[in-house]
Protein backbone atom coordinates (compact mmCIF):
# COMPACT_ATOMS: atom_id res chain seq x y z
CA UNK A 1 0.00 0.00 0.00
CA UNK A 2 2.48 2.60 -1.11
CA UNK A 3 1.89 4.94 1.48
CA UNK A 4 -1.62 4.50 2.05
CA UNK A 5 -2.65 4.36 5.82
CA UNK A 6 -5.29 2.50 6.94
CA UNK A 7 -8.95 4.02 8.20
CA UNK A 8 -9.10 3.78 11.73
CA UNK A 9 -11.84 1.37 11.43
CA UNK A 10 -9.92 -0.62 9.29
CA UNK A 11 -6.51 -0.38 12.14
CA UNK A 12 -9.37 -1.86 14.67
CA UNK A 13 -10.63 -4.61 12.96
CA UNK A 14 -7.64 -5.78 12.64
CA UNK A 15 -6.19 -5.33 16.03
CA UNK A 16 -9.55 -7.40 17.07
CA UNK A 17 -8.82 -10.40 14.54
CA UNK A 18 -5.43 -10.69 15.80
CA UNK A 19 -6.30 -10.02 19.46
CA UNK A 20 -6.64 -13.77 19.90
CA UNK A 21 -9.46 -12.97 22.04
CA UNK A 22 -12.85 -14.45 21.12
CA UNK A 23 -15.47 -11.52 19.87
CA UNK A 24 -18.00 -13.22 22.54
CA UNK A 25 -14.88 -12.42 25.09
CA UNK A 26 -14.38 -8.90 23.83
CA UNK A 27 -17.68 -8.10 24.39
CA UNK A 28 -18.32 -9.29 27.66
CA UNK A 29 -15.04 -7.52 28.94
CA UNK A 30 -16.58 -3.80 27.60
CA UNK A 31 -20.11 -4.54 27.72
CA UNK A 32 -21.09 -4.17 23.71
CA UNK A 33 -23.62 -6.52 22.31
CA UNK A 34 -22.34 -9.10 19.86
CA UNK A 35 -24.61 -7.83 17.33
CA UNK A 36 -22.43 -4.71 17.36
CA UNK A 37 -19.51 -5.94 17.32
CA UNK A 38 -20.21 -8.15 14.58
CA UNK A 39 -22.35 -4.86 12.30
CA UNK A 40 -18.82 -3.26 13.16
CA UNK A 41 -16.13 -6.16 12.10
CA UNK A 42 -18.17 -6.62 8.45
CA UNK A 43 -18.27 -3.24 7.65
CA UNK A 44 -22.04 -2.36 8.04
CA UNK A 45 -21.48 -0.38 11.57
CA UNK A 46 -19.90 2.06 13.66
CA UNK A 47 -19.01 2.38 17.10
CA UNK A 48 -19.27 5.11 19.55
CA UNK A 49 -16.20 6.66 20.71
CA UNK A 50 -17.04 5.28 24.27
CA UNK A 51 -16.78 2.09 22.82
CA UNK A 52 -13.53 2.29 20.53
CA UNK A 53 -12.20 3.67 23.63
CA UNK A 54 -12.92 0.29 25.95
CA UNK A 55 -11.71 -1.61 23.13
CA UNK A 56 -8.77 0.72 22.88
CA UNK A 57 -8.09 0.15 26.48
CA UNK A 58 -9.11 -3.82 26.68
CA UNK A 59 -6.44 -4.57 23.24
CA UNK A 60 -3.40 -2.08 24.61
CA UNK A 61 -3.86 -0.11 21.77
CA UNK A 62 -2.44 3.11 21.87
CA UNK A 63 -4.78 5.89 19.23
CA UNK A 64 -3.14 8.66 18.26
CA UNK A 65 -4.00 11.67 15.70
CA UNK A 66 -2.06 13.58 12.70
CA UNK A 67 -3.12 15.78 10.40
CA UNK A 68 -3.19 14.97 6.82
CA UNK A 69 -0.69 17.01 4.91
CA UNK A 70 -2.41 18.80 1.75
CA UNK A 71 -2.00 17.17 -1.69
CA UNK A 72 -1.47 20.96 -2.79
CA UNK A 73 2.26 22.77 -2.50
Amino acid sequence: MSGERLKLSDQLRRAVDESGLSRYRICAEIGLAQSILSRFMSGKGGLSLATIDRLADLLELSITTARRRSKRQ
